[in-house]
């Protein structure tokens, strides 16, 4: 189920049909050439067809004219790590404030089922950026590293003309790469990889650079804001990836007793020191579960009002009406609930992300909820397709553009979670179909298989694999399971 990817992959077929190998071609009599497609293909070209074919496809490349660049929208995807779906006031939490993306969701689409294909950072965010699942682009877990190779949807819109800049968290294992596609890499090593809330050292397109403001949030947004302040004649496309709301919890200082005094409800099933079993400490939740849930709180209210800084200077440039803006998280996380903290599990707190988008060309009836289940994966071709390019055929994603336009637009039925074990996580390999009712998950441990009724039982209590039910759907969801395995679509 790999895909083997190179950079001919980000062409059309076209492109790809005319990369000629000038070492095969022939010239019997001086009028045609025989030509060898990179398909493998041979066709035989008259000599002046083969000439304009070429120039063709060289205008095709080139950089986009003023004029065509004023038209096309610009680009931002605001990425954070570990916020889960249902921590912000659009979502119905009880006690976390978020007006800036509770403003978002109003002025564009709130998915209530957006999910990723695996609840860890580095798979997660490799998915976002290449439109594959971690099986095909790699990056399996926080211990495999990033193929060079791999294509994002930034070096596609560099290629398109666009003014590109990656800032903020990386975190793939291995060296960073020379990010091909980019202008502008700001990112950071230190902590391997996770960074740090409080001055954090920063690395500027390779050169090791010192925070300028004491707290990371603060500085990635700056710097986000700086990019898409510069004068340019190009459309810009930005990548804008927080450190928060990773564990450390650690918020500003003008937030640090924010929601002392309020009381929060815990599951059930949890405890104060659940943060401490089970070798939870490995996710940096050593402490008590309140003392840590109340920060996490604190940081996603600072998030949330960097996101309103970011989108005020968008209004002031007068940029936000040509801008798709899309926020969302990279996992979930348990709070107690299932006795867990951290993610990996397929269960639907580490699983579900929040995941709105704002494109008001596309959107006509601004605040609407989908239901629809879309991806981690599905980002990158629908940022092409709504940018009005071609989206790769490689890219394993579905574009959600068609649910901006319609309601009734339906999307997918099934899809496959997957988790490659990583040291010294005591979790095992997983493989789950979740369905839109449904979700059927699979060990590499000992431990029994698990099936779901999540719209009967939303935080997943009951398991029915034992049940009549249970048997009865069992065989379906083992066959969609081996289906998506394969790389087969479920419609």
């Amino acid at each position: 189920m790999t895909n083997k990817l190179t950079r001919s992959q980000g062409q059309s077929g076209l492109e790809r049909d005319a990369a000629f190998d000038h070492s095969r071609m022939g010239n019997s009599d001086g009028l045609e050439h025989e030509v060898f497609t990179a398909r493998g293909r041979r066709v035989m070209l008259p000599a002046i067809v083969l000439v304009l074919l070429v120039i063709c496809l060289s205008l095709a490349s080139s950089p986009l004219s003023s004029a065509d660049n004023a038209k096309r929208p610009n680009i931002v995807f605001i990425l954070t790590d570990d916020h889960r779906w249902d921590f912000m006031s659009c979502a119905g939490h009880p006690v976390v404030k978020t007006p800036n993306l509770d403003r978002l969701a109003s002025e564009g689409m709130l998915f209530s089922n957006a999910f990723v294909t695996s609840a860890l950072c580095s798979p997660s965010r490799a998915s976002f950026l290449t439109g594959l699942y971690p099986h095909s682009h790699g990056v399996q877990n926080n211990l495999t590293p990033w193929r060079d190779e791999s294509v994002t949807f930034l070096e596609l819109f560099k290629q398109a003309g666009y003014d590109t800049a990656f800032i903020g968290k990386w975190h793939m294992p291995g060296r960073l790469p020379k990010l091909r596609g980019v202008d502008l890499f700001v990112t950071f090593t230190i902590q391997g990889g996770q960074g740090r809330y409080w001055n954090c050292p920063l690395i500027v397109n390779g050169v090791e650079t010192p925070s300028r403001k004491p707290y990371i949030t603060e500085e990635l947004t700056d710097l986000a804001i700086e990019f898409i302040s510069k004068k340019r004649e190009n459309p810009f496309c930005l990548y804008l990836s927080h450190k928060a709301v990773h564990h450390q919890w650690s918020p500003p200082k003008d937030l640090a007793h924010l929601y002392d005094d309020v009381k929060i409800s815990y599951p059930k099933e949890s405890d104060t020191w659940v943060t401490s079993m089970n070798g939870a400490v490995y996710a940096g939740t050593f402490g008590t579960l309140d003392r840590h849930y109340r920060n996490y709180c604190r940081v996603v209210v600072d998030v949330d009002r960097n996101v309103g800084r970011f989108l005020k200077k968008l209004e002031e440039m007068g940029l936000a009406d040509n801008t798709i803006l899309v926020y969302a998280g990279d996992n979930g996380f348990f709070w107690g609930e299932h006795r867990l903290v951290d993610k990996r599990w397929a269960y639907e707190e580490a699983i579900r992300i929040p995941f709105i988008v704002r494109c008001p060309w596309l959107i006509k009836d601004p605040g609407r909820r989908a239901d629809q289940m879309v991806l981690n994966v599905d980002l990158a071709p629908s940022l092409l397709e709504a940018a009005g390019l071609p989206v790769p055929e490689y890219m394993q994603g579905k574009s959600f553009v068609p649910i901006l336009k319609s309601e009734t637009s339906p999307g997918r039925n099934a899809w496959l979670y997957e988790y490659s074990k990583d040291f010294p996580y005591n979790v095992p390999g997983i493989n789950a179909v979740r369905t839109q009712t449904h979700i059927y998950v699979e060990y590499s441990s000992k431990r029994p298989p698990e099936l779901y009724d999540v719209v009967k039982d939303p935080r997943q209590q009951q398991n029915l694999i034992n049940s009549d039910e249970g048997q009865r759907l069992l065989p379906e969801m083992k066959k969609m399971l081996e289906d998506l395995k394969k790389g087969k679509k479920i419609e």
